[in-house]
Formats: structure tokens, sequence, C-alpha cells
């Protein structure tokens, strides 16, 4: 029995052969934090053809195809050719960074991705925020819908960035036609993260704003990469909130926590910090201690509605947070080293700082009465 004619056994292995698999992806910000974790799970994924990791630096995924160049450089838009999507995660949020170098990074270099993703053909931006950008404020719903009014201001680490990005995203479309940019805010990040809200339980005593209403919804790292993946594979798109479903009083925080709260009065603790900041012993302005006053929950519909669901639970990832925060000291956003934080004591230390602010503040009027 003679055997099919090539061009029929051809037609055949095509017919049973899988479809082409989706997209090209770009990642920038690949080599770290969020961007590495985000690379090694598409470059896993069989719904991901090909995962193009960009950064300042080469990460550990060698599956990813690999450039080395700053986001800022308009050579970027080569490096996107033949991309369908880019996420764009590289962002600095380091709260030692100069705050002037950190806003001219991370709103020229996302500036340069939409354009850049334009130019070259991309047709999916998903840039990534924080429900940050919603503000915390005492007559928040709970939980916020997704489309409620962003009402932060630029007081607190970051947050300025973040709706700077936020406005781009939303001129996007209109400056580039058939650009599509999807928003992904996350809750209280968690998992190898380090912010003024995670520093919030490296504390010795949770500080708590009398008369404030705090309630506390977070996001595990790998909740919010498949929540990324979801946006990329265009399961869902628009601008999208995402975290553990429902949140925790400040009560239970103080219970699952077992870490006693401190409570002052707003003038007081509202003052202190700032001054704090501006004399250079913290980090974190007066602006970031609202998001530990009042709500700022989210509803995540968005996602849920398209099938996904969040892998771990508040409580879960509170866990986690305590235990990656286990051995550290931070009184008011600063760090403390392990001597200092026994010589201080637990209450001692804030009150330290609040002292230190109060000395300056008499010296400085001292100063101007000679």
């Amino acid at each position: 029995m003679s055997s099919p004619d090539p061009q029929v056994r051809a037609a055949r292995n095509k017919s049973t052969s899988p479809p082409p698999r989706g997209p090209v992806v770009a990642v920038t910000g690949a080599a770290s934090g969020v961007g590495a974790l985000l690379t090694a799970r598409l470059t896993a994924s069989e719904e991901v053809k090909q995962v193009v990791a960009i950064d300042e630096r080469r990460g550990e995924c060698a599956e990813a195809e690999w450039h080395i160049l700053d986001v800022r450089d308009p050579a970027i838009a080569d490096r996107l050719r033949g991309a369908d999507v880019v996420v764009h995660l590289a962002l600095d949020l380091d709260l030692e960074t100069d705050a002037a170098a950190r806003t001219a990074y991370n709103v020229r270099g996302t500036q340069t991705v939409l354009t850049a993703a334009a130019a070259a053909g991309v047709h999916r931006v998903v840039l990534c925020t924080s429900t940050m950008v919603y503000g915390a404020l005492p007559d928040n719903e709970l939980p916020l819908a997704e489309d409620a009014e962003l009402r932060a201001t630029a007081e607190a680490t970051g947050v300025g960035d973040l709706l700077e990005i936020e406005r781009l995203a939303r001129r996007a479309p209109r400056a580039h036609p058939g650009l599509n940019v999807t928003v992904v805010r996350p809750a209280v990040l968690v998992g190898g993260t380090d912010t003024a809200l995670t520093r919030y339980f490296e504390s010795p005593r949770l500080l708590v704003v009398a008369g404030s209403r705090p309630a506390w919804q977070f996001c595990h790292v790998d909740d919010l990469c498949s929540a990324l993946e979801y946006a990329v594979l265009e399961k869902v798109d628009g601008e999208l909130a995402v975290g553990c479903d429902g949140w925790l009083e400040q009560e239970e925080v103080e219970e699952l926590s077992g870490i006693r709260r401190m409570e002052l009065p707003s003038a007081v603790a509202l003052g202190a910090a700032a001054r704090l900041h501006r004399i250079g012993l913290t980090p974190s302005p007066a602006g970031d201690l609202a998001y530990t006053m009042y709500p700022w929950v989210i509803s995540g519909s968005r996602l849920h509605d398209a099938g996904w669901r969040p892998a771990y639970t508040n409580e879960e990832v509170l866990a986690q947070l305590l235990d990656e925060v286990s051995g550290r000291h931070t009184v008011a956003g600063r760090r403390l080293g392990r001597k200092d934080a026994t010589a201080a004591g637990a209450a001692g230390a804030t009150v330290a700082l609040l002292g230190a602010a109060a000395v300056v503040r008499r010296a400085r009027k001292a100063r101007r009465r000679i």
C-alpha cells in the first residue's frame, strides 16, 4: 500500500497540530519584584507565545528574551516591535529614593513606554498603580466601586506619581488611537515588598489616630500576578482593582497580630509626622498616615465578573506579612537597628521620635529669636 502524497501528509499534520499559542508579551521591570514573578509566570503559560523581558539588568528567567536598557530610552520602541501586549512594571516606589528623582523616573518612563508601544504597533499596554489612588477618606464607602472617583492627593509616598500615571493611561487612547490601556490597582501589596504600609507592621505599637476608622485590605503578589495575566490574555480590561475579598477592622488586625495599639490625638499624630519628615528623621510624609486612619477598600467586581478569584484571604496575607517583617524595627516609618530598638523600648521609641521633633522645633524657634 503506497504512502500518502507528501502534500496530503502535510495537510493532515497541520489539521491535527495544536493552534498557535497566544500573544507575545513584553514586561518592563522584569528582573526583580513583581516583574520577575510575572515574567516567570508568563513564560510557563501555554497561553503565551513568547515573553520579552526588559530591564536595566538581566534577570534569572532564562526562557524570556532579554533586552537591557532604561525604560526612558526611546530605543525601547525597537525592542517592543512584534509584541502584542506590554506590561509596564518598571516603577521606583522605594521609600528612600529622592522624591524628585523617583517622579522623574516613574512619569517619564511611563510616557516613553506608552509612546513607544504605540509606535511599535502594540495594541495593549497594562499599567500597575495602587488602590491608594482612590484616597483614604472618612466618607469613603465600604467597599468602594472600581469606577469611584480618584480622590487621592499627592501627599503620600509615590501617590502623586501613581495619579500622574493614571492620567497618562486615560489620555493615551486619545493620543494613540488603537492603543488599549488597562490599569491594575492592587491593595496593600505583600510578598517581598517594602512600603510605608508594610512598615506600619514593623512598629512596636500600632499607631491609631483617635476617632479614626481604619479598614485593612491586602493583596498577595501572586494574586496580583494572576490578575495581570488575566489582563494580558484580554479576559478583562479597563480599570481593575485587585485584592483579597473583604477587609479587616483595626481591632481584628490587632488581635491577629498580637501587637497592641498606641492611640494619639489627630493633631499630635499628623503634626509630629509632618515635622519628622520635614527634618529628615523619617522617610514617610504625613500623607501616609491617612491610609492607616480611613478606609480605602475596593470591591474588585470586574475581575470577579471575569471569573478571577484571589487565592489568599486577608488573614493569610497578614500572617505572611508579619512573618516577613519579624525582627525588623520601625518607628514612624524609620527603620531602627536592633540596638536602637532595644534601647528605645516599645512605646519609648515613638516617644523618642516625637520628642526629637519637639527639640528641633524649639531649637529653630531659639535661632529665630537670636
